[in-house]
């Protein structure tokens, strides 16, 4: 390994060069190459003597980057995309650069302390009370499996008995809690949605009294609750299902991933009435607060059930030890960890919470305004009045096929990365607009491809 001798300081110099060129251009979008054309490209890149700082960057700009398809371009409306701000992903540098830990306030109190106000301004928004904490975890998918797995631990202790425990969510509830009930060992009952793809509370109640009638040695203790599904922007009838699960005491979890940054903006937080008495949350400010992957916000309504439930216990970590709910590694399955919320804070603090609003609600007038371009169109079809950013609509005459070879025609001629979805069974386009750089212009340049 080396020192930071010459050599070293002449990469860091050029490494910092490419950072700052790549920020301060339009972000290209690229592609994805074959595994032969990589091969071929690249070649074998882990030698015995090592290629060289410079060389190996070589490689990586000219051939493995672009390689990439870039999440933060501002036509890039497949999935979810990413959109970090200049402060973010600056002061991404900044954390990687420092090699700090994240995981107790005795390691890394500094960028706890940080973090902590961020999760505060989200549980503010959220209107969670003054016991409300978590932590920064990895994703949306660690974020739901960390909150139920707290959720189980609290049923275990509160509802006495034997029981095969379940999972109660919506027909459209992200494939993550599918995946975390496989992950526990615990099963799932999905429930219809109602004709506006809403999970409502009273369809719910009368569910989960249902199955477990029929069930008798099951159990439902955890409901969850969609707050802006990814395919569609649906946002559940939080209200109701915070009253149903009050009423069977389950415990009420809502998988805000994508849409609770919605909260941000006092033109849709009404739409989250309800969130306030959730149990546990989660939003991933990768997606639509203007973080670098990867950060997804965990907060439970009580962080001494999630320290409860995960901290970990042994006599190196004595030292380590809390009471003053101070560790971030005792709130997921995580124990080490990096301060991955500290970008959000650092473009957060910088930015202002009133630059965030104004962001968001440019994706939100964005989106109505495509909405209105595509019911103006007699060959499209919109399948529903976007409630966040998600704008779903469908080719009049277009076979599966069609929107495959359009999707990939659009990518190849680097004009904007957008990839067909399924909705009733039948094959949708999708535009996710999170990126506060996405401009009208760039949505008529990919209309007038259809």
């Amino acid at each position: 390994m080396h020192e930071f001798n010459e050599e070293v300081n002449a990469l860091a110099k050029e490494i910092l060069e490419y950072s700052l060129e790549r920020l301060r251009k339009d972000p290209p979008l690229d592609h994805p190459r074959s595994l032969a054309e990589l091969t071929s490209l690249a070649g074998q890149t882990i030698t015995p003597n090592g290629l060289g700082g410079h060389e190996a960057l070589r490689i990586f700009k000219e051939v493995l980057a672009t390689s990439c398809i870039s999440t933060d371009h501002p036509r890039n409306l497949a999935f979810i995309p990413a959109a970090p701000s200049e402060y973010a992903s600056l002061f991404d540098l900044v954390v990687a650069a420092s090699s700090l830990y994240g995981g107790s306030w005795t390691e890394g109190a500094g960028a706890v302390y940080a973090e902590n106000q961020a999760l505060r301004w989200i549980s503010d928004l959220a209107g969670l009370p003054e016991s409300a904490g978590g932590t920064f975890v990895q994703g949306g998918t660690i974020g739901n499996l960390s909150a139920l797995v707290a959720a189980r631990y609290w049923a275990r202790r509160e509802i006495p008995g034997n029981y095969r425990w379940t999972i109660a969510c919506s027909e459209e509830a992200h494939s993550s809690i599918a995946s975390a009930a496989d992950v526990m060992d615990v099963d799932v009952l999905k429930i219809p949605t109602d004709a506006h793809g809403r999970l409502d509370g009273k369809t719910t109640k009368e569910a989960i009294v249902n199955f477990e009638k029929v069930n008798p040695h099951h159990k439902v203790f955890a409901l969850v609750g969609t707050a802006g599904t990814t395919n569609l922007g649906i946002i559940d009838d939080l209200q109701g299902l915070a009253k149903c699960a009050e009423e069977l005491d389950i415990w009420f979890h809502v998988d805000g991933a994508y849409g609770l940054a919605a909260l941000a903006s006092p033109k849709t937080r009404g739409l989250f009435i309800g969130v306030e008495e959730a149990d546990s949350l989660i939003v991933d400010p990768h997606k639509w607060l203007f973080a670098p992957f990867d950060a997804c916000a965990l907060i439970y309504r009580d962080a001494r059930i999630g320290k409860a439930a995960h901290t970990q216990r042994a006599p190196y970590l004595d030292p380590l030890e809390d009471e003053g709910l101070l560790n971030p590694s005792d709130y997921a399955i995580q124990l080490t960890r990096r301060p991955r919320g500290l970008p959000f804070w650092f473009s957060l603090a910088a930015n202002g919470s009133l630059a965030y609003q104004r962001a968001i609600d440019h994706s939100l007038s964005l989106a109505h305004e495509t909405a209105e371009l595509i019911k103006s169109r007699a060959d499209l079809e919109l399948v529903c009045e976007p409630a966040l950013s998600i704008v779903a609509f469908k080719k009049r005459g277009w076979r599966h096929d069609d929107y495959v070879r359009w999707s990939d025609k659009l990518l190849t001629d680097q004009i904007g990365f957008v990839t067909p979805s399924a909705h009733n069974g039948e094959t949708i386009l999708r535009f996710a607009i999170v990126n506060p750089w996405t401009r009208r212009a760039d949505i008529d340049l990919i209309m007038a491809t259809l």
